[in-house]
């Protein structure tokens, strides 16, 4: 049996979390690492992450501001789904918050 992963309930929200730097302009928070991972990003308005590649899916949640790439833009609420073998860049003008989870790492193309 495998056991669950259970976040400490004195956090009040995502806020609250430790994040540490995950690219220029980016932050992260990881729940998990590994693969599969799950994560926060916390983008700074104007932060990108150049085209890469999933090598398994890869699905986020927007928490927080607006999302984008190359197909759109997402806002709270979004739930965004890359199949593997999709690619894509990614970015946010004004900052954004996204829930996170890989399936397998992603390859940067760029």
């Amino acid at each position: 049996m495998i056991d669950p992963i259970v976040i400490n309930d004195m956090i009040t929200t995502w806020q609250d979390l430790p994040f540490e730097r995950f690219r220029e302009g980016v932050d992260v928070h990881y729940f998990k690492k590994g693969a599969p991972a799950l994560a926060i990003l916390r983008y700074a308005p104007g932060a990108k992450v150049p085209l890469h590649l999933h090598t398994g899916l890869e699905t986020i949640f927007v928490l927080d501001g607006v999302q984008s790439d190359e197909r759109g833009d997402y806002g709270k609420g979004a739930l965004i789904l890359n199949p593997e073998g999709t690619k894509h860049s990614v970015w946010s003008a004004a900052g954004c918050a996204v829930l996170i989870q890989w399936e397998r790492p992603v390859q940067i193309l760029e």
